[in-house]
């Protein structure tokens, strides 16, 4: 138990070009303590400031839980107040996962719920346990996902089917993850971090600044009008044209082999 309160809240790990991420509180389901809330925050501004990293994994420790959403233990030690300031910094930790500039794949093992599920849905990519259960299920406390959850979710899956899950605090297995839009694919527990980092492998494979670049295009031009749209495209795909790594993927297609990009 010494040990377990002497571990950071976040875990800090590199995989060759994968930046791992990982929810340290499993004694609580990984939920969202003040401490944790200050380390991820932390270890969010690192990221954002090492370009040595090319895809991020988020992952939990433990086999019950991703992330339980808010500490409902804590909470109910928070005045009124601190709990008005505390849930828009969970809405901003969210946010500045979301913006970081390279891919972001969640690994959902176990629950996540409300603001845990939030964290998984700021990410670009999720995969999904088997057995993890999602759900943002705020209503059933008297509140409303308020961490970007009534936002991301309506981007991803439609507006009637955001309502549906989030109306009936519905809790979806991987599978129906999968299906219902939330999650990217499902994979028996024991290989998720072997998917991510495959997964992350394949994207690093792809040209750095090509994968920025799209990045953004998805993300700034997902809410415009198709002509606004494109022309954030256009904007994206214009300085690439004169990138060394564009000229090394004609010449690694002429001579027949695969590409050394530099990220310049």
């Amino acid at each position: 138990m010494e040990d377990a309160l002497m571990q950071p809240a976040v875990l800090v790990e590199r995989r060759g070009g994968t930046l791992l991420l990982t929810l340290n509180r499993p004694d609580r389901l990984n939920a969202l303590s003040l401490e944790l809330v200050q380390a991820f925050e932390a270890a969010l501004t690192a990221a954002a400031d090492d370009g040595s990293w090319r895809v991020c994994l988020l992952a939990a420790a433990g086999d019950k839980g991703f992330c339980a959403g808010a500490d409902l233990k804590e909470r109910a030690t928070m005045s009124e107040e601190q709990v008005r300031q505390f849930v828009p910094r969970l809405q901003a930790l969210a946010s500045q996962l979301s913006s970081l500039d390279r891919p972001t794949i969640a690994l959902v093992q176990g629950a996540a719920l409300g603001g845990g599920l939030e964290l998984a849905l700021a990410c670009d990519l999720r995969i999904a346990a088997e057995e993890a259960t999602l759900g943002l299920t705020e209503v059933q406390l008297g509140i409303i996902p308020g961490a970007g959850g009534t936002q991301r979710l309506t981007r991803l899956v439609g507006v009637a089917k955001a309502k549906e899950l989030i109306f009936m605090a519905r809790r979806l297995t991987g599978a129906e993850a999968v299906a219902e839009g939330v999650a990217n694919a499902v994979v028996p527990r024991a290989a998720l971090l072997e998917t991510g980092l495959a997964w992350a492998e394949r994207i690093a494979l792809g040209a750095p600044l090509a994968i920025v670049a799209a990045k953004r295009a998805i993300d700034e031009g997902a809410a415009l009008p198709l002509a606004e749209g494109l022309a954030v495209e256009r904007a994206c795909y214009a300085p690439l044209v004169e990138t060394t790594d564009r000229v090394e993927a004609l010449n690694a297609f002429r001579e027949k082999r695969l590409p050394r990009f530099e990220g310049r």
